[in-house]
Formats: C-alpha cells, sequence, structure tokens
C-alpha cells in the first residue's frame, strides 16, 4: 500500500476522478483528505470532503447514490486519484449520471436519472 504521507494534497487535499468502471464515463471530479481516502479504502465507499461544508462527505449518503469502489488509482506525480466505480443511481446532484451533462455550448447532452426534489 502506498505511503499516505508520500501523497501530495494541496491545502491537506488531493484531486480525485471519479470514472465507471465498465463504460469509463466520468462520472465526476471532487477532494478527498487522508480521512476520506481511508475511509474510501476501509468501507469500499467513496468518501470525499466536502470544500462548501467542511466536512467528510459519504457519496450517497442522503441519496442512496453510492459509488462501489472498485480500485483506486495514484497518478504518476503521486497529486491526484482516479476512482474506478460502479456507481448507483446517479453521481450528479442535479440528477444526471454524469456531472458533466452539458456540452460547450451549454446543451444537456446527459442522461437525467433522478429529480433532485424528490431526493434531497
Amino acid at each position: 500500500m502506498i505511503d499516505f504521507d508520500t501523497l501530495k494534497y494541496e491545502n491537506y487535499l488531493i484531486f480525485v476522478v471519479v470514472q465507471d468502471s465498465i463504460s469509463r464515463e466520468v462520472l465526476m471530479c471532487a477532494y478527498m483528505n487522508r480521512e476520506a481516502l481511508e475511509k474510501t479504502i476501509e468501507t469500499g465507499i467513496a468518501h470525499f470532503w466536502s470544500r462548501s461544508r467542511q466536512q467528510l462527505w459519504k457519496k450517497g449518503e442522503i441519496s442512496g447514490n453510492v459509488q462501489k469502489v472498485n480500485q483506486i488509482k495514484i497518478d504518476c506525480d503521486m497529486d491526484s486519484i482516479l476512482l474506478l466505480v460502479d456507481q448507483v443511481g446517479g453521481a450528479c446532484h442535479m440528477g444526471y449520471r454524469s456531472c458533466f451533462f452539458r456540452d460547450i455550448e451549454g446543451k444537456i447532452i446527459g442522461e437525467k436519472v433522478f429529480e433532485p426534489e424528490d431526493v434531497y
């Protein structure tokens, strides 16, 4: 196991890309602190650090749209993480499967899988 002290955190956080294990679709990006990484490894469910709430956040804790982690990869610079996950429901808090549901023109190209007002 990689020594967590060798990871390059910025302000105690490390950037995370979350990708579907099978389709390889990028679902979301977030940040982890060391506690979130440890919780993710311990439980097999993605945990992140919420910069807006300043607290640990279990993905899907309220919505039920959890991310079951299959693999964790560290990039060559040791400053970002890739999670390969099985996504339950949508990854985006706006109801889409992926947070990347718009193209550069603003056109919605993603699949909406739930209504946020029904979940939050």
